[in-house]
């Protein structure tokens, strides 16, 4: 029999030997064939990050990187292609708040658990979101506003981009701490929603600021109030809901990639090196700063960790509210 030290001393030597061949294989690794990116909703924000970052990552692995839409049931269907699909690389998702966090509560049963059947690999952008109504309500403040939703509620029906989404839930929030009732109009999508909000067909809405700031420089659209803590930089003027009386009110999008469960660690990694690279380059920077994204372009445990407590948060939110979904 071999002396224990000397097993020991043999162990570490392998697991020396063996690491510069796990970190090699990581830097190695590349596609084999192209690439699909899926976004779970049409028209969106999500839809913008994902058409950024495809050519980038295309340069970098020398593979095509397809955009694919496939929207419905709050994004659960498309979230859940790609829990289905091989867990070899070649299948990514642009996760965000619905299939990822409101979901899990929303639904009396999800097709699949966001924390056990997807494997994070970078939480990309956070955004407050905009409380916007179309100019033709005459309605310039918050305190308008609520004072209308209360006396002539039929007057405003607000759209939002799904059912369960993060723009639907977070008018249910601010009726429920106002105190003021108005019809909802759900889409598919966020630009359904905002072109009918355009054109009158609905009166207001809470959408992130990408969705809707051409339309507020070009005077279609009235920017009220943002969901955040602070004001945006590029919109000083415009108050946040918690100064507005509605203390604490905070609500925030956020969008992240992830691919199947399963996914080897070293291909986890060699994405998220490469797109944590691609978000902070700097005409990528450039353009989702325009868009009033934050870039947080974290680590894959970072990610696993803020769906975990976005769960949570949005959980409450739902139960608080009474909404329920089959």
């Amino acid at each position: 029999m071999f002396p224990r030290r000397s097993l020991l001393a043999a162990a570490l030597l392998g697991v020396a030997a063996a690491s510069p061949s796990w970190a090699q294989s990581a830097a190695d690794w590349k596609p084999t064939k192209p690439v699909r990116i899926m976004v779970p909703i049409v028209g969106s924000t999500n839809d913008v990050l994902a058409r950024l970052v495809a050519p980038k990552l295309q340069e970098v692995f020398g593979q095509p990187f397809v955009v694919e839409n496939k929207g419905g049931a709050g994004g659960n269907i498309g979230a859940l292609d790609i829990v289905r699909s091989a867990p070899d690389g070649h299948h990514l998702l642009v996760g965000y708040n619905g299939p990822l966090a409101i979901n899990v509560s929303l639904f009396n049963k999800m097709p699949y658990d966001p924390m056990k059947d997807l494997a994070p690999i970078t939480l990309a952008v956070k955004s407050p979101q905009y409380l916007v109504v179309n100019p033709a309500t005459g309605i310039t403040s918050v305190k308008e506003f609520i004072a209308t939703a209360k006396t002539n509620p039929q007057k405003l029906n607000y759209g939002s981009v799904s059912v369960g989404s993060a723009s639907h839930l977070t008018m249910e929030m601010m009726k429920s701490e106002a105190g003021f009732n108005i019809t909802h109009i759900p889409y598919r999508g966020a630009a359904p929603a905002v072109s009918d909000l355009v054109a009158g067909m609905v009166q207001t809405g809470f959408f992130v600021p990408g969705n809707v700031q051409g339309f507020v420089k070009e005077g279609k659209l009235r920017l009220l109030a943002s969901t955040g803590l602070k004001r945006f930089p590029s919109t000083p003027d415009v108050p946040t809901l918690a100064e507005s009386g509605l203390k604490d009110f905070e609500a925030t999008s956020w969008i992240g990639f992830l691919a199947p469960a399963g996914t080897p660690p070293h291909i986890i990694k060699r994405y998220n090196e490469e797109m944590v690279k691609i978000l902070k380059s700097p005409d990528i920077l450039a353009r989702l700063h325009e868009m009033e994204f934050e870039v947080v372009a974290g680590t894959p445990r970072e990610f696993s960790a803020w769906i975990s407590s976005e769960i949570t948060r949005w959980g409450k939110v739902i139960k608080d509210n009474g909404i329920k979904l089959d």
